[in-house]
């Protein structure tokens, strides 16, 4: 899409709070390059939320908006406390031009989830993502508090309070691959928490400090077997977003993701301190990466699409490396995750790092498809604003 007007943002991430309640081992935020998080309050003040609002309508209306997701993110976003992520969703929504529907998430790790703060979640139309790593104990070993204390117990009784007694605000589960760990067993055990929707993230990292254990095709391997367990079963047991949407894009259906595809990336973030940056994600690839100079008391949202970082990652092929244009699989991989293309001294145009894991998950499920003497599982008609 080069040279075309910029798509509008649809996705504003907001942190609500810049620290943690958990020190996970492999957190690319906290124990990755970039320590920016440092020099920002720890809760977003009253007049960042405030200011944010207004400037979420303001895109709404000058884009005429039919909907948008609000991801209200960290750190761990509840340490801001259920009742103002309620009231700043509301503020969004009141806000926002008539007719413009606004898709609240909150992604949390299930640590301080309360049966009274899902009500009040709940009351405001905030629907909950859970980050977990699987679904026992074994499988979040890495997931720690700052004393080195196990998070499961207390995450285990929150996500299963969640789908217990408020399925409808259950959006789903957030995992990272970690390939020492069995595919089937990891999906299975995330399946016991029924989650509505399951989102498969590949660790973050790059050419200059590759992901942990990357050797052959191990990401793309461990992939493949969640895939088949997922296909096999006959039924939908659980959505899988990177598997729902690398069948769609093989069979020529209009998907959106981070991961895949060359649809216009179209989501921003909203720091604590009022900054505009790009997705944090950027943090993993060297210090200061996801910066702007932008903040939301001095600038719209329309001078961040002119900001030659996001602009970058919304002229499709026209931004990849020649050898991602010359690949039979562009149009379905989409040159891969922007953060994982990153070499330092080139940039990011770059294949992605997980390139060899990307194009054997692809051509298995091609393969899946091409043999599939049975329909095609059922593809969601549109991701509702969930965790990007």
């Amino acid at each position: 899409m080069s040279g075309s007007a910029a798509v509008p943002f649809r996705q504003f991430i907001v942190k609500a709070h810049g620290r943690c309640n958990l020190a996970c081992t492999y957190c690319y935020l906290y124990e990755g390059p970039d320590s920016n998080w440092r020099s920002r309050p720890a809760a977003a003040p009253a007049e960042v939320l405030d200011r944010t609002a207004t400037r979420i309508a303001e895109h709404a209306r000058a884009h005429a908006l039919t909907g948008l997701a609000l991801v209200l993110h960290g750190g761990e976003p509840l340490l801001a406390g259920a009742g103002t992520l309620a009231a700043f969703t509301d503020r969004v929504r009141e806000r926002v031009p008539a007719g413009c529907a606004v898709h609240a998430v909150v992604q949390t790790n299930a640590t301080l989830l309360t049966a009274a703060r899902l009500t009040v979640l709940a009351g405001a139309g905030i629907r909950v993502g859970v980050s977990l790593d699987g679904g026992t104990a074994a499988h979040n070993r890495r997931r720690v508090d700052h004393a080195g204390r196990p998070s499961w117990p207390a995450a285990a009784r929150g996500t299963r309070l969640l789908a217990d007694r408020f399925p409808a605000s259950y959006a789903g589960v957030l995992t990272v691959v970690d390939p020492d760990l069995d595919p089937v067993g990891t999906y299975e055990s995330l399946l016991a928490l029924r989650p509505p929707a399951l989102h498969l993230l590949l660790p973050h990292g790059n050419w200059t400090t590759p992901p942990p254990g990357r050797t052959g095709t191990r990401y793309g391997d461990w992939l493949c077997a969640a895939f088949d367990r997922w296909w096999a079963a006959g039924r939908r047991e659980t959505r899988v977003r990177l598997f729902e949407e690398c069948v769609a894009l093989l069979l020529g259906l209009p998907a959106a993701t981070e991961a895949l595809g060359l649809a216009p990336f179209d989501a921003v973030v909203v720091e604590t301190d009022g900054s505009i940056q790009q997705v944090d994600s950027l943090a993993s690839a060297y210090p200061g990466a996801a910066l702007t100079g932008l903040d939301v008391f001095r600038h719209s949202f329309d001078e961040a699409l002119r900001h030659p970082g996001v602009a970058a990652r919304q002229t499709g092929a026209a931004a990849l490396a020649g050898q991602c244009r010359a690949c039979p699989l562009l149009r379905v991989c989409g040159g891969g995750h922007y953060a994982h293309r990153y070499r330092a001294g080139h940039g990011f145009r770059n294949p992605s790092v997980y390139c060899a894991d990307l194009q054997r998950f692809i051509r298995h499920v091609a393969g899946k498809l091409a043999g599939a003497a049975a329909p095609v599982p059922s593809l969601p008609s549109s991701p509702e604003g969930g965790a990007p």
